[in-house]
This record gives C-alpha cells, sequence and structure tokens, in this order.
C-alpha cells in the first residue's frame, strides 16, 4: 500500500511562518531591503522601482493576505500568534491601499523615497575589503538602471496625472545638485567610490561616474519635464487621502479633528510653560530670544567631527545610566554609532537600526548642513529620542527578540506610531529622570515638544483645509495655508530657518507621518498610566519598560490595550 502524505505540525502554515516568509520573499524582491536587515550580503541589485516592480511588490502582498486567510486555525488561541497575524493584515491591507490610489506614482519628496534609498543603502552596505567593494561596485554600477524604473513610475504617474506638489519637485531637484556636487567638484558617489581600495580603482571610478551622468539625467528631467507638469497640483492632498495615508502611518483611523483640538490645548500648555524655562536660561526673555541666546553664547562644539565624538560619549553616557536600572539591555545592544549624514541629506536627524545579526550597529546620524559650530541645548533631547533610550533601544531590542517573535515584527512591520511615539516618549523619560535638569537643555526639550505639537496641528490643518481657531496667537479664523503655517511655526519653534522649511516640504511631501510622533506619544504614556493603575505598588517600571519593548510593532488600535496589560 502507498504511502500516505502526512502533514506535521511543523509544515502548517502559521501566521509567524507566513509573516516571516514574506520578509524574505520581499527581501528577495527588493535586495536594498535586504542590505538593510543584513540578508544576501553578497546581492548586488538595487530593486526594481518601474510599475512593474511595484506590481510585483504588490501580488506578492495579495498572496501573502491570501495565504494567511488560511493559515493554522489552531493557533487563535496563542496571543502572540493572533497579534502577529493582527498586523500583517493591518500592514499588507493599508500598503495595498496607497498601492491601488496611485501614491506610489508620486513618489517625489524631501526624504524617505526610493530615490534616497538607492543612496542611502550604499551607506549600510559592509565596507571591510576587496569583497565587499567588489560588491559596491557591481551595485553602484546598476544605479543608471534603478533611476530609469524610478523615472518611469514618475511618467506613468504623470500620464494618469498623479504628480507630486511643486514644492517637493523643487526641493529634490535641489538636493540632486548637492549630491552632483558635494563641494570639491566630484558627485557623493565619486567620493564615496574614493574610499575603496586601489585593486578596484577603475571599477568604482567607471561606476561613480555613470552613477553621476544617470543622476544628472534624471534632475534634468524633473526640472524641465516633471515640475512644469506639476506646477499645477496642490501641495495639499485633501481629507479623503489624508484619511488613507493617516492609516499607513498610524495603524489606526484616528479621529482627525479631536487630534487637531487636543493638539492646540497641548500647545497653550507647552508655550505656559516654555516661557517659565526661558526666565530660567535668561532673565525676562520669550522663548524664542531664549533660544537664540542660547544659540550665539550657550555652549557648542566647534567641528562636525567633533561634534560626532560628542553625540557618541552622550549616547554611551545615556546607557550607562539607565542599563540596570530603567531597562535590562543584551549586549548587542549596548553598541550605538554616532555618524555625519551625507550632504544633500533632509535638515532633521535620523537613526538606522541594526542589521538581523547586528553585525552593522544601530546609528544616528546628524545632518551638518554646512554648519563649523553646533550649540548643543536642542541636540541633547534629540539624541535621546534618535539614539538612547530612543530609537536605538526599541528597534535594537526588536531585532535582539526577532527569532523568538517573528522577523516581520520586528522589522517590517514596524508602524511609524508606535516607533516615533516611543521615541518622543523616550525624551519624556529622561525629564522624568532628571537628565534635562539643566535650563539650556530643558528648552531645547520643551521645543522639541513644540514642534511635534506644532506637526500635528499643521499637518491636519494643511492638509484637511482647516483655519486657525478662535483662540490662536496667530491669524485666528484665517485659513491654514502652508505659508500662514510655516510663519506660525517660525513665532512658536526656536530652531532655525531653513530647517523648519525642510520641515514644511516634510510635512507637504509625508501627509500624516508628521503627527504620529505626539499621537504616539499619547499612546505609549496612557498604556504606562493603565499599567501602573492596575498593579498599584507592584508596578515595576523597568519590568514594563522591556515587555513593552519586546512585544514587537503595534498599530494605535492596539497599542494602548496591549501596554495596559503588561
Amino acid at each position: 500500500m502507498a504511502e500516505q502524505a502526512t502533514t506535521t505540525a511543523a509544515d502548517r502554515a502559521t501566521p509567524r511562518r507566513t509573516a516571516d516568509a514574506y520578509v524574505h520573499a520581499l527581501a528577495d524582491l527588493d535586495p536594498s531591503l535586504a542590505t538593510y536587515l543584513g540578508l544576501n550580503p553578497a546581492d548586488d541589485r538595487l530593486p526594481d522601482l518601474s510599475p512593474d516592480g511595484l506590481a510585483a511588490t504588490a501580488a506578492l502582498a495579495r498572496s501573502t493576505l491570501a495565504e494567511l486567510d488560511t493559515a493554522d486555525t489552531a493557533v487563535a488561541a496563542d496571543p502572540a500568534e493572533a497579534r502577529c497575524a493582527r498586523l500583517l493584515r493591518e500592514r499588507l491591507t493599508a500598503q495595498l491601499a496607497l498601492h491601488d490610489t496611485g501614491e506610489e506614482l508620486r513618489a517625489v519628496r524631501n526624504l524617505g523615497s526610493p530615490l534616497h534609498g538607492l543612496r542611502d543603502v550604499f551607506t549600510l552596505m559592509p565596507a571591510a575589503g576587496d569583497a565587499d567593494w567588489a560588491v559596491i561596485s557591481r551595485r553602484m554600477a546598476r544605479l543608471p538602471q534603478a533611476l530609469d524604473g524610478y523615472r518611469a513610475t514618475l511618467a506613468e504617474g504623470a500620464r494618469r496625472g498623479l504628480l507630486s506638489g511643486p514644492r517637493q519637485v523643487s526641493t529634490v531637484v535641489g538636493q540632486l545638485a548637492e549630491w552632483l556636487d558635494s563641494g570639491a567638484g566630484r558627485s557623493w558617489f565619486a567620493d564615496f567610490a574614493a574610499s575603496g581600495p586601489e585593486t578596484l580603482r577603475a571599477e568604482l571610478d567607471d561606476a561613480a561616474a555613470a552613477a553621476a551622468t544617470a543622476l544628472a539625467g534624471l534632475r534634468d528631467w524633473l526640472r524641465d519635464s516633471y515640475a512644469p507638469a506639476a506646477a499645477a497640483t496642490a501641495d495639499t492632498v485633501g481629507r479623503e487621502r489624508y484619511a488613507c495615508l493617516v492609516r499607513y502611518w498610524t495603524g489606526a483611523e484616528p479621529d482627525l479633528d479631536e487630534a487637531f483640538a487636543w493638539a492646540w490645548s497641548e500647545f497653550h500648555q507647552l508655550d505656559a510653560e516654555m516661557r517659565a524655562e526661558a526666565g530660567r536660561v535668561k532673565p525676562g526673555a520669550t522663548p524664542l530670544e531664549a533660544m537664540a541666546y542660547l544659540k550665539e553664547h550657550g555652549p557648542a562644539i566647534e567641528g562636525a567631527e567633533a561634534t560626532r565624538d560628542w553625540l557618541q560619549g552622550l549616547m554611551d553616557q545615556a546607557i550607562q545610566d539607565l542599563q540596570g536600572s530603567h531597562f535590562d539591555l543584551a549586549e548587542p545592544l549596548l553598541r550605538v554609532e554616532s555618524m555625519l549624514a551625507p550632504p544633500g541629506s533632509a535638515a532633521a536627524p535620523y537613526y538606522t537600526a541594526p542589521s538581523l545579526d547586528f553585525s552593522r550597529p544601530g546609528r544616528t546620524w546628524l545632518p551638518t548642513r554646512g554648519q563649523h559650530r553646533f550649540p548643543t541645548w536642542d541636540l541633547v533631547s534629540t539624541w535621546y529620542h534618535e539614539g538612547v533610550p530612543g530609537h536605538h533601544l526599541q528597534h535594537g531590542q526588536w531585532k535582539y527578540v526577532a527569532d523568538t517573535l517573528s522577523t516581520y515584527q520586528t522589522t517590517l512591520g514596524r508602524i511609524s506610531a508606535n516607533t516615533e511615539g516611543w521615541a518622543l516618549y523616550a525624551e519624556r523619560l529622561m525629564d522624568e529622570l532628571g537628565h534635562l535638569s539643566d535650563p539650556a537643555a530643558r528648552l531645547g526639550y520643551l521645543n522639541a515638544q513644540m514642534l511635534r505639537v506644532l506637526r500635528v496641528i499643521g499637518d491636519i490643518g494643511m492638509h484637511l483645509g482647516l483655519a486657525f481657531p478662535a483662540d490662536s496667537p496667530c491669524r485666528p479664523g484665517e485659513p491654514m495655508t502652508p505659508q500662514a503655517t510655516r510663519e506660525f511655526f517660525g513665532r512658536y519653534c526656536g530652531l532655525a530657518a531653513d530647517y523648519l522649511d525642510s520641515e514644511l516640504v516634510r510635512y507637504l511631501g509625508m501627509p500624516g507621518q508628521a503627527i504620529t510622533y505626539k499621537l504616539g506619544e499619547r499612546a505609549w504614556l496612557r498604556g504606562r498610566a493603565a499599567a501602573r493603575a492596575a498593579r498599584g505598588a507592584d508596578f515595576d517600571l523597568k519590568a514594563w519598560h522591556m515587555a513593552a519593548l519586546s512585544q514587537g510593532s503595534l498599530g494605535l488600535d492596539d497599542l494602548v490595550e496591549e501596554l495596559s496589560r503588561l
């Protein structure tokens, strides 16, 4: 009698197996993603950014959703499996909603675009020896083909009338000019290739030259063809499109009008607190006057490299102060690197997570924007956000538990409202623990909080076409146009004018993302308060932190509920 095939429990699809199979399948479609995760280090390909490439990614999402529908129902009682299934379904559904409405065909923006990803991937690649540089050289030689695919997608968007706003186009054209001339008459790619071994000099220089030629061609096309077509496109997106984007960034459907009103109440409270703190910096000064004073006369670091070193010391000290008392960090998380962002980056600092095996550590990136002197009053809180205990501890812990949770929940499943909410919570935590007692650093922290409140007000107000409320100190009753919103930011946020200009372009190019910081922090604080109330005297903040950071990604619909149970 013929043997009958049997299916063991190990063979059956479960949500976590389905999710992790999706990670590896997507990493094959998008080799840049594989580099980010630390997979397939010898892969020299770049992603297919053409309409066909986007269609293939969408097809994978649809097939994964179909597989999830047939996953082993016996695991429904397992909370970890149920949480993974819920996240995977929500994320893929949100991504497909953007694909189906053509959002990917408009991907011209001043940061986080497919174009920026094509450069950023080189900063994440191993570069220890000739073999690594050979992969870099081959990948760089493929850049013209990847740019052709990106251009084809934008051209398809233009054909359908789906274009990015004019501010995004002019900003990206300016960024490309910086990429093509890093200051020494050479492209960023030529500078990067110059660090490679002499044994590969000809190949690296040829690849860098081809990359620069292709970038110049894209810049010219954006300036001469795409920009005129996009000239009449609105910079704001309207309520319907905005709601779809908010779902992607938050994993939820928040009440936008409630969030707008709540942010105004937060604004008035913060304004009063900043006025009190400003007087401690300079008696009688307004917040803007106190921050202007700090820029000129407060503590500062001379030189970009010295500032990078100082930020490294700040993160190292934070780890030393927090380890064992408020966090219990595994050894791989104790390493984080301070870096200088490449020229032509957006003005905001950022973080890149470690690879899955921690062979590439987490890194914070400081855009220098041509500066040589760096006041520290606004850097302390920012590096608590980007580094420790902010993004680095969350993303690092996620990578550390990826094998026992799921790779998807700790990498691709991340949701901005969760991660940015944690990082803003981390700033507040350091204030609560007394690490921001210096008046200058604390004013910097409050100014960072004010920026995030202004983001909620400005992002929702501009894109939904709302008006400044009657109790607004700026233009009460008038429409929140981009110009009026930029004026509002300039009156109440003490960051440099070029930084705020870059911020405005960012909000217009990434609708809905800017609100995730403050709404996410609100969720983290509500979850902590509920857990503390439930446990009373038995509440252990360190244990809560580690349990919260070990859950993997959650959307705002689930975050408060899950945090409250810990």
